[in-house]
């Protein structure tokens, strides 16, 4: 029998101010009775709405089937068709805003939790299955693919699959790309992401890193070392700034930045030879998922107090519902309706404050959010000692620089059409590059449509 019930299950956390001292993940995973339960929920719809909102195109309700009937590594298998990092996409997807907004169970109470289930699926095959995944025949055909994140490791692994030798080129020392250095350690444990890149490596994918592409070799390098297309899933690592007065001042730093030192060089831990300021008065200026990122870490790292400033309304902020709730709960303080003008240092160049003023919101605009506009006479200074800005971030230029007839937009994003193929043939891209910063799971399905288009592209030849 269906399992009416109009809520989720639960999912089990670490209590907050426990949770907000250590970097261990705050939710703990649904056990298999509660798994069961929650599956029990599902509808098995025919027309299978919830698949719609999947940029990858899982199949949802034969999954959750499968978890039903307490066959957790068939449920897994399923997942592991379309998706090669479940366990990662379980985690870190807006499944609120993507599958589980159309799941029917929504109409009259909550949607069934999807996301909390594929990450219970993979979890449990991670725990018991211990076999490393076996290589795939061979076609003689080599890709490159350039950037470890998550639009190259699933193009990678779709490729590698289909026969090709596939080599990742990835700028950093480790693969993972946003998912270890972005991502903090209580919402993505990195030994998760290491397990999975190592069974794409199992497959056959050979990852070479500290090479940056642009400096240590050549688009046009690779086609010459025989490589016959191209996949661009380089991301969008290059800050924004205000430019406004102070920002160059010590203790000014970028998210990115930020979690770099914090998730990828291990600052948290005792004897860390990697520098970051232990602050006591922090502000992370911006509403995104990666705004509440640096400001849960920086309330880990020992700041007492820790201030989300954002032009906007909460109702407007990007962030999933889910992480400004943990935020909260944490005791992360949100200033809303509120903008930076300056940032203000001492003699040593030391922030000290920063100057805002409050705003209200009038038309909307160009993105359909209403446009805020400053309140006159509302100016203020926060007394402060750090100051993180998290305001969005465009591909580095390096690639586009050096890469002759790769066309790029105003913003710096490579262009490229709905299969990835960009202006040079062979040439493919994906994920952040293209879009700019978004989802974990649309750089996925953009590396899986672009393995698709590259692997007809090498047939037709």
């Amino acid at each position: 029998m269906p399992n009416m019930a109009l809520k989720k299950n639960k999912m089990p956390v670490q209590p907050p101010q426990v949770r907000n001292r250590n970097f261990s993940e705050v939710a703990l995973g649904y056990t298999e009775e509660q798994a069961v339960d929650e599956a029990a929920r599902c509808l098995n719809c025919k027309n299978k709405p919830c698949v719609s909102g999947c940029p990858v195109a899982i199949d949802i309700p034969a999954f959750i089937g499968r978890i039903r009937e307490r066959d957790f590594e068939g449920a897994y298998q399923i997942l592991h068709q379309q998706s090669s990092l479940p366990a990662v996409c379980g985690r870190v997807c807006p499944q609120e805003t993507q599958c589980e907004s159309k799941c029917v169970r929504g109409i009259k109470g909550e949607p069934v939790a999807i996301g909390r289930l594929e990450r219970f699926a993979a979890d449990w095959h991670m725990s018991h299955c211990k076999e490393a995944p076996q290589p795939a025949a061979g076609n003689g055909r080599k890709v490159a693919v350039v950037g470890a994140g998550p639009s190259g490791l699933t193009c990678a692994g779709d490729l590698q699959k289909a026969g090709y030798a596939v080599t990742i080129f990835e700028a950093l020392h480790t693969a993972g790309g946003v998912l270890v250095y972005g991502i903090p350690e209580f919402r993505l444990p990195k030994a998760i992401v290491r397990q999975e890149i190592d069974n794409l490596k199992a497959l056959g994918v050979k990852i070479e890193t500290n090479v940056i592409i642009g400096r240590t070799i050549t688009i046009d390098d690779l086609f010459e070392d025989g490589f016959e297309a191209i996949f661009i899933g380089s991301g969008a690592g290059l800050p924004r700034f205000m430019n406004i007065p102070g920002e160059n001042l010590k203790g000014v730093y970028s998210a990115n930045e930020f979690l770099t030192r914090t998730n990828l060089m291990k600052a948290y831990e005792e004897g860390s030879p990697t520098p970051i300021q232990r602050a006591k008065k922090v502000a992370v200026v911006g509403g995104g998922n990666v705004a509440m990122d640096a400001a849960r870490c920086a309330k880990r790292l020992g700041a007492e107090e820790v201030h989300i400033v954002y032009r906007r309304s909460e109702k407007e902020m990007p962030a999933r519902l889910e992480e400004v709730e943990h935020a909260k709960e944490e005791g992360i303080l949100f200033d809303t309706l509120t903008n930076p003008t300056e940032i203000v240092g001492d003699d040593h160049k030391f922030v000290r404050g920063m100057k805002c003023v409050r705003m209200e919101l009038g038309e909307p605009d160009a993105s359909g959010r209403r446009r805020p506009v400053e309140k006159p006479g509302s100016a203020f200074v926060m007394d402060l000692d750090c100051v993180i800005m998290s305001i969005g971030t465009s591909p580095n230029p390096l690639i586009r620089n050096t890469t002759k007839g790769l066309d790029t937009n105003a913003h710096g994003c490579i262009i490229a059409r709905g299969d990835g193929l960009t202006s040079r043939e062979g040439i493919y891209a994906g994920g952040d590059a293209v879009t700019g910063a978004a989802t974990v799971i649309l750089a996925m399905g953009a590396g899986k449509t672009a393995a698709q288009a590259i692997d007809e592209y090498l047939r037709s030849l």
